[in-house]
């Protein structure tokens, strides 16, 4: 069995899109790595997103225009709509899910 830490605290959230999250706030010692003088540059561009010291280059993906494009769509509907009847509500959740989709695809382009 591996212990890892101690949880201290959970948080549950509920996000706009009707999903919920658990937030854990856990104590744990960390091993100490070891020091090196190795450093890197990152430039932030235009045709390029990231490039880095080394000449290592990550692209500019487009993929977002395309959410974007959906999002404006969604939030026209959504405006036509009286607010508190089931389908401006059904239409709000809808809004949501663009707006997360948005936000995990900008996550996922600078972790990866």
């Amino acid at each position: 069995m591996i212990k890892l830490g101690r949880i201290l605290s959970a948080t549950i959230t509920q996000v706009p899109s009707e999903k919920y999250f658990v937030s854990l706030n856990i104590e744990y010692k960390q091993k100490e790595l070891p020091k090196n003088n190795k450093s890197i540059g990152l430039d932030l561009g235009i045709t390029d997103m990231l490039i880095d010291s080394n000449g290592n280059k990550i692209p500019n993906l487009k993929t977002l225009y395309k959410y974007e494009q959906k999002l404006v769509k969604e939030q026209r509907k959504l405006s036509k709509k009286e607010k508190g009847s089931k389908n401006f509500h059904k239409r709000r959740i809808k809004v949501a899910k663009v707006h997360e989709r948005i936000t995990n695809k900008e996550k996922t382009i600078y972790i990866n």
